[in-house]
């Protein structure tokens, strides 16, 4: 910055050969004397050193020159004074720069420092230069601040001893606010700390040095792709027009502007700016999340995200990643990698296969499928010196051995490489899928990991994915998925917004279009509330799936309102090596306050169904209460049905189940546990018959009987009240879904009662 260039600015004044009237020998405001008519000065125009001199006899203890024009005083302009100056006789004063200041109204600035520093002239004829420097602000360098001045009249001062001569050359006024620029703007440019921006030369050093230098100006990576050998850490704000090399050995630190577009800005590169951004943010203790700051980030592949952290393989410390979008580039790097190979199962071993043929071309993470196989079962290991592959759950009925298929998907975001990661958040993220990957595959153990406020847009195959324990306690709340096979009938899909393994999620506030599944959960313990997932297709009559499936048989499991549309809860034990019943069976599910809605189906469709996978099981704690169920142009047989495809349940063993409170609207045969009803019979009679008329659930046997209670007067064939009390006789008739009721003679009228087709006990 310079005044003279930029703003035409006159800073010299006239040399002294255009003549002495402008050179004052008092202060230098206007009527104050000049050496043209004081006689203590003349003009030498011939000298050895100087072109032009004033020569001035020191005769006052203080003798002053100052130039009698105004001399401008601005706001963040410095100015240095110069005089060249030779003493030619008599005694040898002292001389500095000095000045008069001005301000707007003409008056002098007072309080203010009016002279520089003094130098002694200690010889005749030697030429001594004296300088200092006049500016408005108190920065080092600066002899006088004049902070509130307009103008000034500037000059020179000579001090000590009287009677000496000396001569004095032109003086020079000039802009030096170059000087203080870095200063004045806050910056702290890499190059002038011996950055060289090659590309080769390493230039950690520099970039740590500026920013030590920085004391909190802005530290500015100026043009250059500048190679950088080590970790390097901000502590300062940091600004790039050039752009940065380092390997993911290294990790690039901002401590002030920590975010992805400050990334982008250093690496040139949005999928390595995003990869050095999450290494930092994991390894560094100031930031507790990543701001994405609203960037679309285009990906060639999958992430590895382990692999862009490089030095940690377990982090158990919150962090989150927040506000942003993911998309894929099309390419090859997306397709599914695909293995079938012969593996042995046994039940005994029964999260195991073994003697895995070409097991080295098994990923992590892979889907496996084959005969008995349930579903969502993935590798979570793979140990290549004992071909032995642990799966994340038991298979159902694949004893022996047979060829299976591993299915690798592919994750924009892959946190499988770590082995521990515990509280990640994902935030407000789009991963816009767009049919050509997967999202997001979590690590394989770790307690609560969240996904919340994002948006999983047409996945290929999942939405999440966790293939082992990294699911624990995982929270789902308030996202959007929707799937890439909409326009594909419901049994034909494939793809499944995510599954949970583990214990204690809670799903809450999401809501899912048109998967083949919304969730699979195995574990215990879930929470399911206020989601709405909806999986119709444009088929009339066609088959629906179940959006919810539940493959723990004692799951413990909340469904509170919900908006479960076009398909159903399936409930089934298909995670298990030995499914026949040996302890727990079906229990420990509550379905309550849910919306259920269907339409263009055929009458055995069913909103709750139960899929045992083998013998001898029952259902031990099952609530279905506050519901409402209803078709759209179709009407449904009733709303729960058992699944015996690979088995029935025990009736004679059902327990703890209610059926109460719900509405049924489009449906022919509605559920009620207990049912309570009334029974007329006309003519007397010993035993009366009752048919529960297919309102027990699952049409279930008439097993226990709760309250008998005459609604009018029971009379004999005399026409006679009779006060005698009946007993019941549970589970007659040809489906056990009668019972009769025994009275001491032949009776007749009517009564109320309540049956159950449980033991609630």
């Amino acid at each position: 910055m310079n005044k003279v260039i930029t703003d035409g600015l006159v800073l010299m004044p006239p040399p002294f050969v255009d003549g002495l009237d402008v050179w004052s020998s008092g202060d230098g405001t206007p009527g104050s004397d000049t050496y043209e008519g004081s006689g203590s000065g003349a003009f030498v125009p011939a000298d050895a050193d100087f072109a032009g001199a004033l020569e001035i006899v020191k005769t006052n203890s203080v003798t002053t020159l100052r130039y009698m024009g105004e001399t401008s005083i601005l706001p963040g302009c410095y100015l240095r004074v110069t005089a060249r100056v030779k003493a030619v006789g008599g005694a040898l004063p002292d001389v500095r720069i000095a000045g008069w200041a001005g301000t707007a109204g003409g008056s002098e600035l007072t309080g203010v420092v009016t002279v520089g520093p003094s130098v002694s002239l200690t010889s005749y004829g030697d030429v001594v230069e004296v300088s200092a420097i006049i500016g408005t602000g108190q920065r080092t360098g600066v002899d006088m601040v004049w902070a509130d001045a307009n103008y000034g009249h500037i000059g020179l001062d000579l001090t000590g001893p009287n009677g000496g001569i000396v001569r004095i050359d032109d003086l020079v006024i000039e802009d030096v606010s170059g000087v203080f620029l870095r200063d004045m703007i806050g910056l702290v440019d890499v190059r002038d700390y011996g950055a060289i921006g090659d590309g080769v030369t390493d230039d950690s050093a520099a970039f740590e040095a500026a920013d030590a230098d920085a004391d909190g100006r802005e530290v500015l990576v100026s043009e250059g792709t500048y190679f950088l050998g080590g970790s390097v850490t901000f502590n300062n704000q940091v600004r790039f027009q050039g752009t940065v090399i380092q390997s993911n050995d290294f990790r690039m630190i901002f401590q002030k502007n920590f975010d992805y577009p400050t990334y982008v800005d250093a690496f040139g590169d949005e999928e390595v700016a995003f990869k050095k951004a999450f290494q930092a943010l994991l390894n560094f203790s100031d930031h507790e999340s990543l701001d994405l700051g609203g960037r679309r980030i285009s990906l060639s592949g999958p992430v590895d995200m382990q692999a862009a952290v490089g030095n940690k393989t377990s982090f158990e410390t919150r962090r989150a990643i927040r506000n942003g979008q993911f998309q894929p580039i099309d390419g090859p790097n997306w397709d599914n990698d695909v293995i079938v190979a012969q593996a042995t199962y046994s039940a005994s071993n029964s999260i195991k296969l073994t003697n895995v043929a070409n097991i080295s071309a098994i990923a992590v993470g892979s889907l496996v499928t084959g005969n008995g196989v349930g579903r969502e079962i993935y590798v979570s290991d793979v140990d290549i010196a004992t071909s032995t592959i642990t799966l994340n759950a038991q298979l159902f009925d694949a004893i022996g051995t047979q060829e299976f298929t591993f299915t690798r998907f592919k994750y924009m975001l892959d946190f499988s490489g770590f082995t521990k990661m515990s509280d990640m958040i994902l935030d407000h993220i789009e991963f816009a899928c767009g049919g050509e990957c997967s999202a997001v595959m979590l690590p394989p153990n770790g307690l609560v990991f969240q996904v919340r406020d994002c948006s999983f847009d047409k996945p290929k195959n999942r939405g999440m994915t966790s293939h082992a324990t990294g699911c624990q306690g995982m929270i789902i709340d308030r996202n959007m998925f929707v799937s890439d096979e909409q326009d594909i009938e419901s049994r034909n899909r494939q793809s499944i917004a995510f599954n949970v393994n583990a214990n204690d999620p809670k799903i809450r506030n999401n809501r899912g279009v048109r998967f083949r599944h919304f969730c699979v959960l195995q574990g215990n313990g879930n929470i399911v509330a206020n989601n709405h997932w909806f999986q119709g297709d444009n088929q009339d009559d066609g088959p629906r799936l179940s959006g919810i499936v539940l493959t723990s048989p004692n799951c413990l499991t909340t469904l509170v309102g919900n908006y479960i549309d076009n398909n159903y809860i399936e409930w089934t034990n298909e995670h298990d090596a030995t499914p026949e019943a040996t302890g727990y069976s079906f229990g420990g599910l509550t379905i309550t306050g849910n919306i259920f809605l269907v339409s263009e189906v055929t009458t055995d469709f069913a909103w709750i169904v139960v899929k045992p996978h083998g013998t001898d099981h029952a259902i031990n704690g099952l609530n279905v209460s506050g519901n409402v169920f209803r078709t759209n142009s179709a009407r449904v047989g009733r709303v729960e049905k058992i699944d015996t495809t690979y088995a029935d349940l025990r009736f004679d063993l059902m327990r703890n189940i209610i059926f109460q409170g719900n509405a049924f609207n489009g449906i022919d045969q509605p559920t009620r546990n207990p049912h309570v009803d009334t029974h007329e019979e006309s003519s007397v009679d010993q035993t009366w018959t009752i048919d529960t008329g297919g309102y027990l659930p699952f049409g279930g046997w008439a097993r226990t009987i709760d309250a008998l209670v005459p609604v009018e007067v029971i009379r004999n064939g005399s026409n006679q009240a009779v006060f005698a009390m009946p007993y019941a006789s549970p589970v007659n008739g040809s489906n056990s879904d009668a019972f009769d009721i025994i009275w001491p003679e032949p009776v007749k009228g009517e009564i109320r009662y309540s049956a159950r087709m449980d033991n609630p006990a």
